[in-house]
């Protein structure tokens, strides 16, 4: 997240762009939250703790970057050992524990770029899993009904069409992988 965050700051210091940058640990949660909705045009940089409870309407969240689906850590003693029980049982522990957790997540995920009808934006998941395992496809399937491309011209195209009704419909857009 540091390394993003630093990497993010340099490019928007080389381009001279008037976009704050906000990163978790800088401030409170409640403080970056605020910082963000006031700002209007800010890059908050944060880790999955950031998936829940946030509510931002509108057009100062229209991308929202996924760097890699969010399976637990098996080292997690909890996942370790629900890993181990349901593998004890006879049961397929990704399919039945870690693969449900992280669709559930990845919803949330998407969840904090679409808040109503008339929320649109970018839903970029950078995680070559998604097209390259089968489990992929389960994760595509529970997000919303997105239009999808590989094509960094087309989420750069549909971010710049803001307010305008272009030919991707829903307003929802996912770009996946790199």
């Amino acid at each position: 997240m540091d390394r993003v965050a630093q990497r993010l700051g340099q490019l928007i210091a080389g381009e001279s762009l008037d976009l704050p940058l906000l990163v978790q640990g800088a401030s409170t949660r409640r403080a970056l939250i605020d910082a963000y909705r006031a700002a209007g045009n800010a890059v908050l940089v944060g880790s999955v703790s950031f998936w829940e409870g946030i509510d931002i309407r509108g057009e100062a969240l229209s991308l929202v970057v996924i760097d890699k689906l969010p399976f637990a850590p098996p080292d997690d003693p909890v996942v370790e050992a629900k890993i181990r029980h349901l593998k004890r049982i006879g049961r397929n522990a990704f399919n039945e524990f870690q693969l449900p957790e992280a669709v559930m997540l990845m919803k949330q995920g998407a969840g904090r770029l679409i808040r109503d009808e008339n929320d649109r934006g970018v839903l970029m998941i950078v995680d070559e899993r998604l097209v390259s395992k089968s489990y992929g496809k389960t994760v595509l399937a529970s997000l919303p009904p997105f239009a999808r491309t590989r094509s960094e011209t087309d989420a750069i195209a549909f971010l710049s069409a803001r307010g305008k009704k272009g030919r991707w419909r829903p307003d929802y857009f996912l770009s996946c992988c790199r």
